[in-house]
């Protein structure tokens, strides 16, 4: 591996002292979408490491740790920072203030920042403590612009090109991040439902090696799955007298592929980390774990709170009837916006988890029934993500389409699997309803006009078990 040396000292650069950042930054972090208490100006913020990374045409670039408190405990993020002695026009919407004279900006906007990263990966470069690492055998393609897309939530990701995407994590906990684990063990293992890992940024954060940021191929001319579904929704509202069968753009084929690629990609990921077995004890656990995040939510979300007796009955059916429960590494995230239709079949991405749990939990295993409950949800919010719910017409068809392609996912995944997940009757639905009640408290407190897109999916598991 080479070093690339820094080419200028930490008082030649110009930066402001940890201070002045801090000042700046909790002015301006609660505008960022990556951050996750957006909104709220943070009471501090705590620059905990600044690594020099390079002078690009008289802008000077750094890699900046910092921490901001939360009632969940310290958040460690990571934050690219250019500064600039005049204001930079080219990156206004990315400013994040002005101290002594110079301009901070977020630099994972500047073209010239992302293609040296991307540069710095193909070369096996360091700078500092930070190592840019290719993959073995990975031909990486440094031809193409570097372009930040604006979708993500959580994290900020750079194209390049047709050829590769770029992830940078914003948030970061010490250690592997799953994204860039599961991705290197799933192309070990021959996955075709994979992007191809072609490298990875890491550096120490806390003093434990950390994935900084993951390279991986980029599906060109490829349809997101939300995307598709959607549209699909929309033919069928736009046919009054049509069957979801009937219609040209039915998507139930599709969802029986996509079955059928998540059955292979968790049989994939068995191969490659494993599996174990839960005895009754440990699925009790999981059951009232389950139980007292619907209390918890109850607390503060009425709608819950209203039906919180019969939650509590679902999900004890579930524990009267589960034994010996499989669990493996997943995907952990499971919904159609995670989901690519390529021009060879579908492709599965962003093996993060769910941003909000810790990494541990992300990193330990559960029952692939969970990745399955997150995308039967996600086909009960295509249907009804376009309001309607008081036309009864719309809210028939709706159901219809949703059960149509629930159905033929569950189909393409037992084809597959070799075991129907409906035949895990209760447990299934623990594992939908547990996901449907979080998904009532996220309406509640971001969009709570579509806060009974989930409660009707509570209503119906709690009355019929998810049948």
């Amino acid at each position: 591996m080479s070093d690339q040396m820094s080419e200028f000292s930490t008082n030649a650069t110009g930066y402001q002292d940890g201070g002045d950042l801090a000042v700046l930054l909790a002015e301006w972090l609660p505008g960022q979408r990556w951050f996750a208490q957006k909104g709220d100006v943070p009471a501090a913020v705590t620059i905990e490491a600044r690594t020099a990374i390079a002078v690009l045409d008289g802008r000077s670039v750094e890699q900046v740790l910092f921490t901001v408190p939360s009632p969940a405990g310290a958040q460690r993020y990571q934050l690219w920072v250019g500064w600039s002695e005049h204001y930079p026009e080219q990156f206004a919407h990315v400013v994040i203030g002005e101290v002594g004279g110079r301009f901070a900006y977020d630099a994972l906007h500047d073209a010239q920042v992302s293609a040296l990263v991307l540069s710095n990966i193909a070369d096996d470069v360091s700078v500092g403590d930070i190592e840019f690492i290719p993959e073995a055998g990975a031909v990486i393609d440094t031809s193409g612009a570097g372009l930040v897309i604006g979708a993500e939530q959580s994290n900020t990701s750079i194209v390049y090109g047709h050829s590769s995407i770029l992830k940078v994590f914003r948030r970061l906990e010490p250690g592997l991040n799953p994204d860039a684990e599961v991705h290197r063990a799933l192309q070990a293992a021959g996955s075709a439902h994979i992007a191809e890992a072609l490298g990875v940024v890491e550096g120490p954060v806390a003093g434990e090696r950390t994935t900084l940021g993951l390279l991986t191929g980029f599906f060109a001319n490829s349809a997101e799955g939300w995307a598709m579904a959607t549209a699909s929704v929309r033919d069928l509202m736009a046919e009054g007298d049509l069957r979801a069968d009937e219609v040209g753009g039915d998507f139930a084929s599709e969802s029986r592929r996509l079955g059928r690629a998540v059955a292979e990609v968790h049989a994939d990921l068995a191969t490659a980390f494993g599996t174990d077995d839960l005895d009754d004890h440990a699925v009790a656990d999981l059951i009232n774990t389950m139980v007292a995040g619907a209390e918890a939510v109850a607390a503060h979300v009425p709608s819950v709170a209203t039906h919180l007796p019969e939650i509590r009955s679902a999900f004890h059916r579930a524990d009267s009837s589960a034994t010996g429960l499989r669990v493996q590494r997943i995907h952990g995230d499971l919904q159609l916006g995670q989901t690519l239709r390529t021009l060879t079949g579908w492709a599965i991405i962003d093996f993060e988890g769910e941003p909000s749990k810790s990494l541990g939990y992300r990193r330990a295993m559960h029952s692939p029934l969970r990745d399955i409950a997150g995308m039967l949800r996600s086909f009960d919010y295509a249907a009804n993500h376009s309001g309607g719910a008081a036309d009864s017409q719309h809210a028939y068809r709706a159901q219809e389409w949703a059960a149509r392609n629930r159905a033929a996912f569950c189909d393409g995944y037992a084809a597959v699997a070799g075991h129907d997940p409906r035949h895990m009757g209760s447990l299934l639905a623990a594992f939908e309803l547990d996901k449907a009640v979080y998904e009532v408290a996220y309406e509640h407190g971001h969009r709570p006009s579509w806060e009974p897109i989930p409660l009707q999916a509570v209503v119906r598991l709690i009355n019929t078990g998810g049948k």
